[in-house]
């Protein structure tokens, strides 16, 4: 059985897919984008900051399925360019001080919205 994870503390899917799907204590969160979740605008500035806008934005969605970043197993990262990469670990690291999860890191030519930068989860309870 699925549950479809949901909250306005992030932004609103852009597509036919949910926020994220909790199935069997696995939560399965969609590709986040650096969105603003008030304005549903993309944040623009420094990777560093998209990274950050990201991160709060999966931590509103781990918070709404009763979770938290200690729950988090597998991250994939999607960016426009690998140069971003020692950029991005410095806001990474902020929310994985030890027990990091396993992670992929991936060069993209394109993303939604023109996006610099897209992060899916998968977390357990």
């Amino acid at each position: 059985m699925k549950k479809i994870i949901s909250t306005d503390k992030a932004p609103a899917a852009v597509g036919p897919y949910s926020q994220a799907v909790l199935a069997n204590g696995i939560l399965f969160i969609s590709g986040q984008l650096p969105l603003d979740p008030a304005t549903g605008m993309l944040c623009g500035g420094p990777i560093t900051k998209q990274t950050r806008q990201v991160m709060e934005n999966i931590g509103a969605i781990l918070e709404e399925a009763g979770m938290d970043w200690s729950h988090v197993v597998k991250v994939s990262i999607f960016l426009d360019q690998m140069l971003d990469f020692s950029a991005v670990n410095e806001t990474y690291a902020e929310f994985f001080t030890e027990n990091c999860p396993a992670r992929s890191c991936f060069e993209v030519s394109n993303l939604p919205k023109g996006a610099d930068i897209e992060i899916e989860v998968i977390a357990v309870k």
